[in-house]
Parts: structure tokens; C-alpha cells; sequence
């Protein structure tokens, strides 16, 4: 939309009172220009520039006049900033204008916007003596109404994204179970004694687990590795590693058949374990420690490795009897899936007795529909069975916040605690009831959010920052990203980003109404305000008095 321009300047401020040089006359509105024109709202302000002259023989010598700008309303009327210009001879700092040659001057003014100013008149009133004897110059109007298409901010952000509180289920999780066979020196058969460890009982209670509920559990494979230490010759080492190799496997598939579990047993083993020398060794309190490392990184060939280090005849009694024995070894690896329930599973379990569902399965089966009501039950479900996870708080007050109920969303959130997707939806809700102050301190506590571009970019459409607010809303499909856009004329881009808005609602036709009519389609103004209007009824008696379409002819 090209605002209508309007000039009532003064150039030409032809005294129409010319009967006498003694008298100050009336002022004519040609020549005044107020920029912008309509008055355009900003960050709750109404800010104008008013450029004048004083025409030629107007301003008598002694005459000081001020001028002050009325904003005229609904039976209302408030003054702005005023400013004071005199005579050649007057007494005063203020201005001088010329009798002869008349003058120049600018002034700027802000209003405290209220919505009644939309229908609005500006005025210009006159304060103007000579000496101690006023006179009465009628006021000159120089512009009509407020544009203040930022305030439908505080409508768009109704529709923001609020913050996830994410949910951690998997339906299909990996994992593993370790367990280890420790060798004697230059020996492969596993001693009974071993299979009395901790590591292998539970190694065996995973494997009957799986066997007893494949349903929930599946294996992949598992993984035998045989280690021999590093000590000795390399051809004996091979030897070594090759029997522990085989013996672990053994006693694997002999656990495997003892069950009746079908599964895959690699195998492999490393005749000298000098990585896991290096690792020990790394995390010991061995004497020469570092001087054994040292030796590891200069020496790469395994027998020269062995001698330098057994050239250190105490450091490598430490080792003999800390580090190698442990080295001798072969490791038990289960790789399997632990399978948790379907989509739905959860939906019917929920059914049945919702307290057997996890707070993951929980949070999760909210994700699964876009019904508020049924997100609503999931998220009092896990509120109710856990009490101490705020993401069940913070859900709830999501729900609140898109039915538009923000008492109970603050009310949620204040259960939620002070946590980083709690905070910038509370700050959604400090926009919402216009305490920006407030949405800025809660914003800072959640630089970490998902949706904290989102946030702040409706903020600083509030603030009057309309470039910074889009930059930050660039890529989003929102309503609120389209007012920015609109705000800065980018009426292509805000017109494919109502195009793109997920769930439109009446606030999107009404935005596709206004970029319609800024870009001269006043057909699909009109039918994009009917929309609106048709969606939300009171709409209706906003566009009657919103110049976005008074202007442009769009009823």
C-alpha cells in the first residue's frame, strides 16, 4: 500500500489575515507536511516529524508563537511536544523567523498509542502574543488517522510455536553387555573361577533375558575378542591370542546352546594388546610412567618396544605384575535392541491402564496427535503419575497457550520451574499481555531454546524493531513472520509465507488482506478479509477502522 500523501505545508502559508500588520492571521494547512501521513505506530508510539514555514510578513517582529501538535480522537485529545519560535525583536532563545522572509522549521512529536487513534485527527494549535496582547490563530488540521498494523502482534503471537519440552522414547534402543575372561600367563583354558565374576553372571542374565521376552529384546550378535599381552615373542603371542580366542567362543556358543538362543558369534584376537598396554599404563601411578609412554610413541616396532622397556628392569616389574596380567584376557560383547512398544501400543496401553506406560511413552503419545484435548490427557497422565518432571508442566501450559486460556499456561509453567523451554513460553505469554520487559528478562533464560528466534522476533516486532524482527523470524511460517515481512515491504515474501502457514486461521487471511491491498489487488483484499471476517467475527469492526483498507478502498 502507498500511503495516501498528504501536504498541508505551509509555503504557500498565505496569511489570509492581511488587513493589518499589527494582527497574527489565521494559518493556511498547504503548506504543512507531516511525515508519515497516516501516522504510523511503532513499539506503542506514534511518532511525527512536522515540517512548516512562516510565510513571508507573518511573523511581526515582537510576536513569539508556539506551536503545539493535538492528536484529536473519540471525543479525546492529547498534545504532543510543542515548540516556540519568535519574532526578530523578541525577547527569547527560541527560534527567530524572519518578517521579511518569512521561515523554515521542522518539529517531532510522539503519542502514547491508544486503538481509538486509528479514527484520528492531528492538529496544530497556536499559542501567539505580541508584547503582552494575544491572539486567537485557529488550530489547522494536517493529518488523519494511525496505522498501526504492529499492534496485530499481539494477535499473531497467539499462533507462535511454543517451546518443546522433548521427550527421550525410542522406540528400538541399542545396547550392549561387556563381560571379560582373564587368562594366566602364556595359557588359554578359562578357569572355572572366572565364570564365577560378576561380569560374566550378568553377561548370562542378559542372554536369558533375551531368550525369555523376544519380544522386547533382540539380538544382533556378539562379539568375542582375545587379547595376549604384549610381553614375549610375537609367533608365541599368536599362539596365545589364537587358543583364548577359542576357547571364549566356545564358552559362548555353550551358553547359547544351554538356552536356546540362536545367534552370531565373531570372533577375532590381537596376538600383542599394545593399545590397551598404552590405555592402562595412561591411567596408572607406575614409576617412569611417562618414560614408558615416551618409548611406546618413539618406537613403533613391537620387539624393539619390548626390549627398551625391559631395559627398565624396576618400571617393568611394576608392569609384570600391574599392567600385563590384565592384558591377558578375552572380552564378551552382546550387541542387541532393547524394542519398546509401537505407536499403537502406547494409544491402546493408554487405554487400559495408562500408570504401565513410562513419563517417556507418555510425552511421547502427546506427539502423536494434534488434538488438544488428547494432548491435554497425556500430559495430566504424566503429571499425575510423575509429579517431578516439568516436561509434563511445560506441556500443559502449551496446550493452554493455543486454546488461548494464558492463565492456565502461567499457571503450568509455574509448576514447570525455572527450565529453558519453560521460560520462553512464559516470555510468549509476557508478549502476549504486552510486558515486554518482562518477555526480555525470560527470553534471556532461555538462549538455548528451540523456538528462541521465534520468540524474539515477535518481541522485537513489539519493540518497534521491525528489520531485527525479521531477520530473526527469516525461514519461520508463521503469521508473525508474515507481519514482519509486511512491516518491512516485503510483500512477495510475506505473501508465500501465509502460503506456508501449517494450521491458517483468521488472522492469516486478514494479513493476506493487508499485503493485498499494499501491493493494489484489492479483489483479493476484499475476498481475503472476508475470509477473516468469516472466521472471526471481530475482525469486522477492526478492518472498518483500520486504514490498511480506508486508504486503499477495500470494504
Amino acid at each position: 500500500m502507498k500511503p495516501a500523501k498528504v501536504f498541508f505545508g505551509v509555503a504557500g502559508l498565505s496569511v489570509l489575515f492581511l488587513t493589518s500588520c499589527s494582527k497574527l492571521g489565521e494559518l493556511s494547512a498547504d503548506n504543512f507536511t507531516v511525515t508519515p501521513n497516516p501516522l504510523v505506530e511503532s513499539a506503542s508510539k506514534v511518532p511525527a516529524t512536522i515540517d512548516g514555514r512562516f510565510p513571508v510578513k507573518y511573523m511581526k517582529k515582537k510576536a513569539v508563537v508556539t506551536v503545539t501538535p493535538e492528536l484529536r480522537y473519540a471525543g479525546n485529545a492529547v498534545q504532543g511536544q510543542s515548540a516556540t519560535f519568535q519574532g526578530e525583536k523578541a525577547v527569547g532563545n527560541n527560534q527567530t523567523i524572519s518578517y521579511k522572509m518569512g521561515g523554515n522549521y521542522t518539529m517531532k512529536t510522539t503519542f502514547d498509542y491508544v486503538p481509538e487513534m486509528a479514527l484520528s485527527e492531528l492538529y496544530l494549535t497556536f499559542n501567539a502574543s505580541i508584547g503582552k496582547k494575544t491572539y486567537n490563530v485557529p488550530a489547522v488540521k494536517v493529518a488523519d488517522g494511525v496505522l498501526a498494523t504492529s499492534q496485530l502482534v499481539y494477535r499473531t503471537v497467539a499462533s507462535a510455536n511454543t517451546c518443546v519440552a522433548p521427550d527421550a522414547y525410542q522406540q528400538i534402543i541399542a545396547q550392549h553387555q561387556d563381560a571379560q575372561i582373564k587368562y594366566l600367563i602364556n595359557q588359554s583354558r578359562v578357569r572355572t573361577s572366572e565364570l564365577s565374576t560378576t561380569s560374566i553372571q550378568e553377561f548370562v542374565k542378559v542372554l536369558r533375558e533375551i531368550k525369555a521376552d523376544q519380544k522386547s529384546y533382540a539380538l544382533d550378535n556378539i562379539e568375542v575378542s582375545a587379547y595376549a599381552s604384549p610381553d614375549g615373542a610375537l609367533s608365541f603371542n599368536e599362539k596365545v591370542a589364537s587358543g583364548r580366542q577359542a576357547t571364549a567362543s566356545d564358552y559362548v556358543n555353550s551358553q547359547l546352546k544351554q538356552i536356546a538362543l540362536d545367534g552370531t558369534v565373531d570372533t577375532k584376537y590381537t596376538a600383542e594388546d599394545w593399545d590397551g598396554f598404552q590405555e592402562i599404563v595412561s591411567a596408572s601411578n607406575i614409576q617412569d610412567k611417562e618414560v614408558i609412554l615416551r618409548v611406546l610413541n618413539m618406537y613403533k616396532d613391537p620387539e624393539e618396544r619390548e626390549a627398551q622397556i625391559r631395559n627398565m628392569s624396576v618400571a617393568f616389574r611394576e608392569l609384570a605384575d600391574e599392567v600385563l596380567p590384565e592384558l591377558r584376557r578375552a572380552r564378551l560383547t552382546i550387541n542387541y535392541k532393547l524394542i519398546g512398544r509401537t505407536d499403537a501400543e502406547i494409544k491402546q496401553q493408554f487405554k487400559d491402564d495408562a500408570t504401565k506406560l513410562s513419563v517417556e511413552e507418555l510425552l511421547y503419545a502427546a506427539t502423536l496427535t494434534n488434538n488438544p484435548s488428547e494432548q491435554k490427557q497425556y500430559f495430566e497422565a504424566a503429571a499425575r503419575q510423575y509429579p517431578n518432571d516439568y516436561r509434563a508442566y511445560n506441556g500443559l501450559a502449551q496446550v493452554a497457550y493455543a486454546q488461548g486460556d494464558l492463565a492456565a499456561a502461567k499457571s503450568a509453567l509455574q509448576k514447570a520451574g525455572n527450565k529453558t523451554e519453560a521460560n520462553a513460553n512464559a516470555a510468549l505469554i509476557a508478549i502476549a499481555e504486552g510486558n515486554l520487559d518482562q518477555a526480555e528478562a525470560l527470553l534471556g533464560k532461555a538462549l538455548t531454546a528451540a523456538n528462541y528466534n521465534e520468540v524474539l522476533g515477535n518481541l522485537q516486532i513489539a519493540r518497534g524493531n521491525w528489520t531485527q524482527a525479521a531477520q530473526a523470524l527469516k525461514g519461520v511460517n508463521t503469521n508473525s513472520a508474515a507481519l514482519a515481512q509486511i512491516l518491512t515491504k516485503d510483500y512477495a515474501s510475506a505473501k508465500r509465507t501465509l502460503d506456508a502457514v501449517a494450521a491458517p486461521d483468521a488472522m492469516t487471511s486478514y494479513l493476506k488482506a493487508i499485503a493485498a491491498a499494499r501491493t493494489g489487488d484489492t479483489a483479493g483484499a476484499k475476498s481475503a478479509l472476508q475470509k477473516a471476517v468469516s472466521l472471526d467475527s471481530s475482525l469486522a469492526d477492526y478492518a472498518a477502522k483500520d486504514l490498511e483498507f480506508i486508504l486503499t478502498g477495500v470494504k
